[in-house]
Parts: structure tokens; sequence; C-alpha cells
């Protein structure tokens, strides 16, 4: 395969390739001139890549220059195949690769907010993550920015949205809505209660967790970090930074330790899909499904409690291993609670499946093509159920995943109906696992010492199959005890960009399902503002007329 690019790359690219680098057996470094980004990301895709995310990195000190990364999978071969280039930091600019590839449009918004990157036709170069009242000039990135600053806001800064298609009103949902789990903002234009588009704007939790990492605290104290990343997939994020430091570091760590991963990594996706489908059940009003996933869902809580001392953020992944073994009266208790939870299980999916209320506010609602799936890069359960197998444990395993034997539930209906479903089978197989890795455990030690300071400024990328999809790190090992660059892109990343998609043509009714049907992390609160655009008039919607909306759907079904 790396032969094969090299050809294509030389034949297309000529001298504007700098190098090719393979370090290690999965993953391929491509260097070219920024005048070949493009092109170069274009073979790729090609070739079979999936764009996964870009990555920015500020390198002024050493040769005056900002870098760029494009990731890309190649799912059926095993390997992550990384397009480098760098711009001078007083000319940072680049053609956009989003033309081509929808889904690198956040990651080259991101990065003009964040290091001052200019990215030729992209086709959407608003702000993403940046405040609209942030001061010109300064990019949070870029090593010259203190960590804690603060510089002053706006008095009143009004959102920059998308114009509105004609004839349509403005709903802005969010940025506290009762139908999100964290503070996002929603501008849906819809004519009467059909959606006719929809703009984005979010980030208002953003914390600096990657310039806090890459200035303040050492790299065994980012795992810890890491799990907080998400209020569920802790290990996940904690696992895959901690795979991303080994292998630039070449770091052995023992086998036992790797099927502790295993474990915890499919404890919390059991977790997940438990407290998404009792989510599910409330955005359409059906509490019952709600209650019910939860008490079987709190089991879990109880024993992840007795593994690790607290119901979440278990603290359990370390470089070099994990901080717990796994007791034979541990593994017994373990058997035992998720036999409890798949028969329990059992009861509520065979509920689901014959409830025709949840057939018709899920079946054919929020629905996207294969084509436009992959388009998108989406990826999880929100891509398995549009007919796109792809799944990190199978295609680039990790931990124990290679000894493991499961099947990944793919679907073909296209809508909300099939992520529910692939999710409920998902559990089942995370069952599967969880009692394999206990009758497959290896004896021997949890943990490796680290003899050798991790050599600096080694790049490497690592995924692990999070249970909304893939998480994605990616590490410039520094020379501080710390990481140079730290890139996180958590899967609701990459799932969100296509939700616009998602919503044309559906019901308002059905924005909670269409939204929540990806799984991504919103708080909650109390109401939406309803804005005609040719009259100008405002009026509130209270959280409990929403609710009536939504019931109303379910009513109707």
């Amino acid at each position: 395969m790396r032969k094969e690019l090299e050809a294509q790359l030389a034949a297309q690219l000529r001298d504007e390739v700098v190098c090719v680098e393979k370090t290690d057996q999965r993953t391929i470094f491509i260097d070219v001139k920024r005048e070949a980004i493009r092109r170069a990301a274009r073979i790729v895709t090609e070739a079979g890549g999936r764009y996964m995310c870009g990555v920015g990195y500020d390198n002024i000190a050493r040769d005056g220059t900002l870098g760029m990364v494009h990731t890309f999978s190649m799912d059926r071969n095993d390997h992550f195949i990384c397009v480098r280039t760098k711009v001078p930091a007083i000319d940072p600019v680049m053609e956009s690769i989003t033309p081509d590839l929808p889904s690198a449009g956040w990651s080259e918004r991101e990065f003009m907010d964040m290091l001052g990157m200019q990215f030729t036709n992209h086709p959407k170069p608003k702000r993403l993550v940046l405040a609209d009242d942030w001061p010109a000039g300064i990019y949070p990135l870029r090593k010259e920015v203190p960590y804690d600053l603060v510089p002053p806001g706006a008095d009143d800064v009004a959102y920059q949205l998308d114009e509105a298609p004609p004839g349509t009103k403005i709903v802005p949902i969010g940025p506290f809505h009762p139908s999100l789990h964290e503070p996002e903002h929603f501008a849906v234009y819809v004519d009467g209660e059909t959606i006719k588009g929809c703009d984005y704007r979010g980030f208002m939790t953003h914390r600096g967790i990657e310039k806090l990492c890459q200035t303040q605290v050492s790299y065994n104290e980012v795992p810890f970090i890491a799990e907080r990343i998400c209020g569920i997939c802790g290990s996940v994020h904690a696992t895959a930074f901690s795979q991303a430091v080994e292998s630039a570091g070449g770091i052995k760590i023992p086998r036992r330790a790797e099927y502790i991963r295993t474990l915890m990594l499919e404890i919390e996706r059991i977790h997940s899909h438990l407290l998404w489908l009792g989510v599910a059940g409330h955005l359409i009003g059906f509490d019952t499904v709600f209650m019910q996933a939860w008490r079987v869902r709190e089991q879990l809580m109880w024993l992840c409690e007795r593994l690790t001392g607290n119901r979440k953020t278990y603290g359990m992944v370390l470089i070099g291993g994990v901080r717990r073994d796994i007791t034979p009266e541990i593994a017994d208790d373990i058997r035992a609670v998720v036999k409890k939870i798949e028969e329990e299980l059992r009861v509520i999916h065979r509920a689901i499946e014959k409830d025709s209320s949840i057939h018709k506010r899920t079946k054919g609602v929020g629905t996207i093509t294969k084509e436009e799936t992959i388009a998108w890069g989406l990826i999880g359960p929100v891509a398995r159920a549009r007919g796109v197998d792809i799944d990190a444990r199978r295609d680039h395993p990790y931990a124990a995943y290679n000894d493991m034997k499961f099947d990944v539930p793919v679907l073909t209906d296209c809508d909300v109906w099939s992520t529910l479903v692939v999710r409920v089978l998902e559990t089942y197989e995370a069952i599967r696992i969880i009692h394999q890795v206990l009758d497959k455990m290896p004896a021997g030690p949890i943990f490796v010492e680290l003899k050798d300071k991790i050599p600096a400024l080694r790049h490497a990328i690592t995924t692990v199959e999070a249970p909304r999809g893939e998480s994605t790190h990616y590490v410039i090992t520094g020379e501080d005890n710390r990481p140079d660059r730290w890139r996180v892109r958590a899967p609701t990343y990459t799932n969100l960009q296509a939700v616009p998609l998602m919503l044309l043509n559906e019901q308002f009714g059905d924005f909670p399902i269409i939204m929540g049907s990806i799984d991504p992390c919103f708080s909650c609160t109390d109401r939406v503002a309803v804005i005609d655009l040719q009259s100008g008039k405002a009026s509130s919607m209270t959280r409990r007329e929403l609710e009536f909306l939504s019931r109303e759907q379910l009513h109707r079904a």
C-alpha cells in the first residue's frame, strides 16, 4: 500500500512531495508543500482514505511555521494516512480541502480561530470555536498566548447566522433548551412546521483542555484530565491518549492491562447505550422507556463503583497500563451483573420492537443516504445505521480486541429507528465481549514502569471506538514531560456537522429526537424564542409548550 501511494504521489505531485515516512506498522506520514495539500488529500481519498480530522500546531519558535495535518483512515487495511504540510507564520495560507471533503470543514475553521491559519476557497469561513466577541489577532493555541488569558468581552454580541431561506421563520434553539444536553445554539429555519434549513453555533463550554495539557501538566496527569472530556466516555479518552503516547514512545504494555482496558471500554459502551435509550424515549414523550432503561443502567453504575471506587471517572487508565487489577471475586460479580442486564434489556427490546408509536416517531425520520453519510464522514452507530460498515475495534484493533469475537451491527434503513436498533444490538455485543475478556484474561502484571524519557517531537495517532463512534487522538511529544501538541476529536464533532442535513424537510416536533439520535453531549434548560422574519415579531415558547409539541407528534403517530 505504501509503495502504491508513493507511486501515485510521485506521478501526480512530483517534487511537491517532501517525504513519505512509515513510523509504525499502521501509520504513514506524507509531507507535501502547501501548494499540493488539496491534491494530496484528493489522492489519498481516491485510494480509499476516509477523512478523520485535521490537526494544527504551532512550530513558530523552532522554524517560524504553523503545521497542518489532515488524517485519514484506510479502514480495511488497518492504516492511518497523515498528510502534513507547513506554512510560514507570517503568511499562513493554504488551500482548503473542504470543497472535496465536507467533513474537513470544521477542522479548518477551528484552526482559523485557534492558530490564525487561512484556507482559500473554504465554503464557510466563519468563526467556529471562538466567541464572536473574541479580540482579533489573538490565537489561543499559539504558544505565545498564556493558557489562562481572559480577554475582555463585549456587552452585546449577535450570532452571525446564515441567511434564512425565503418565506421561513427562524426558531433559535439554545443556548439553553430542554432537548439539548449542553449549551449550544441552533438556528432552525422553518416553513410552518417543516424544517427548511439550519445553522449551528457551539463550543460554549470549551474548556481549553488541549492548551492546559500542553502547558501545565505532565504525561501521567493527562489521562485523568482526558477522562473529564466526556461525562460517559472517560476510559475512551484516557485510553486513546495513553495509546498515542505509548505508540510515540515505543512502550509495550502488559497483555493483562490491555484486557482490563477492553473490559472498561465495553462497560462504558453498555452504560452509554442504556443512558441513550432512556433519553431517546424521553425525547419522544415515552418516559416508560426512560425509567426502565435507567433502572437497568443503575446496576452497572453500582458495579463500576465496586470496581473502581467511582460511579464514573474511573481513573483506571495510565500510560503504561492500568491502576487496578480484576480479582476472581470481582470477575464473578461482573459476570452476574451483565447477565442480569442482558436479561432485562431483552424485555425492553421486545417491548420497543412491538410498539407502533415508537416506530412512527423514529422510522423514516432523520433520514440521510449512505452516500451522504460517507461524504460527511459520519461515524459510530449513526454511520452503521446508514449502511457504513466501520468500527475501529475491528478495523484498527487495539487493547485486546484482536482476541475478541464480535459482530458489528449494520443496518440500511438510514433513519433514527436504525440508530436505536444498532445501539441495542451493540449492547448485546458488549456483554459478549465482557464475558470473553473475563474468560480469556491472561495472568501477569498490569503496569510497566517507564524507564526512559519519551522522545520529543514524535507524531502519533490513535483511535478508540467510543459508544458514539471513533474518538481520535493525535499527539506530538514534547520536551518537558508533557505533550507539545495534543489534538482530541470526539465523535460528536464529526456527526454534528451533518445534523442540518438530517433535519432538512423534517417536522419541527421531531427536532429533539433527530438531534438526540447522534447522542450529543448537551445540557438542558428552559425555553426557545420564535421570530417571524417577515414581521420581525418575537414570541416565546416555554419548556412545557415544546414538550407538548413533541408529545403531540407522538399522539399523531
